[in-house]
């Protein structure tokens, strides 16, 4: 059983294969867990991918819904994998729960979109600025322990780069003048921004400081994460700072946050336009 980490997508995929088949054979969660000796609670967590995938368990759920083996010898040949913890498990010291769910969808994301209404989106962070505002929001952290949460938003860029992840960011022109760190860092952050616009798989939008009102004007970070799974929908990550952080998968609710999300970058400068200075 690996030790949790947050449930990698492909714990995810298989976790969703095993909720829709008991829903496909007609089974309720009592009658799948009466089939295991359990509670319901322990099939729910196990189809919500908040524990480890047990081969007896999962064995005893297919059999229990009739599953062909040609269906269940694929599930059960995943197993393993699925149980293996995430490359971010080496960071887990630094990660906050939450994240350890996020980073485990946006490590297997084709489109990440992400909207700041103060500072760069921490994708698009360069090492100074990130260790500034880490400066700030852990200010009990050792130097080590601050590089440590560099070296994971590091890690996290290098992959998203190496799978040609697309990355689309909308943030206000304010960012750009709300210092983080010392004169140096912002320029090197401004810098960086340039750079990364030219980038063929980064999107990059700025709302001009005079600009109106948009629809996404006063709403707390947000991330849409699109991962190439049919079992997973599109997964919405909506931030509110020093209070909680909550990763959405209702269809409904990640639509509306998508539809905004869609307005404000319609209404903004469109994508190759200058950084306002």
């Amino acid at each position: 059983m690996r030790p949790r980490s947050g449930p990698t997508v492909q714990h995810r995929v298989l976790a969703a294969r095993l909720r829709i088949l008991r829903e496909q054979a007609g089974v309720s969660l009592k009658a799948a867990a009466d089939a295991l000796g359990a509670h319901p609670a322990t099939v729910r967590r196990i189809e919500r991918a908040e524990t480890g995938l047990d081969a007896r368990q999962v064995t005893g759920l297919l059999r229990r819904y009739g599953v062909p083996p040609a269906v269940a010898e694929p599930i059960l040949a995943g197993l393993g994998a699925a149980n293996l913890p995430g490359w971010w498990h080496h960071w887990r010291d630094v990660m906050e729960g939450w994240q350890q769910d996020v980073i485990g969808v946006e490590s297997s994301a084709s489109l990440v979109r992400t909207w700041h209404p103060a500072l760069v989106p921490e994708l698009l962070r360069t090492p100074a600025y990130a260790a500034a505002l880490y400066r700030m929001r852990y200010p009990d952290d050792s130097p080590v322990r601050r590089e440590r949460r560099v070296e994971l938003l590091r890690e996290r860029r290098r992959r998203l780069g190496e799978r040609g992840t697309a990355l689309w960011a909308l943030l206000p022109a304010v960012a750009l003048h709300t210092r983080v760190g010392d004169p140096e860092t912002m320029a090197e952050q401004r810098r960086a921004l340039a750079a990364a616009m030219e980038r063929q798989h980064i999107t990059v939008q700025v709302v001009p400081l005079d600009h109106p009102p948009h629809a996404m004007t006063a709403m707390p970070p947000l991330h849409l994460l699109r991962v190439p799974a049919p079992e997973i929908g599109d997964q919405a990550v909506l931030e509110t700072p020093g209070v909680r952080v909550d990763l959405v998968d209702d269809p409904d609710a990640v639509m509306a946050y998508r539809i905004r999300l869609d307005a404000a970058c319609a209404a903004a400068p469109p994508p190759g336009t200058p950084l306002p200075l």
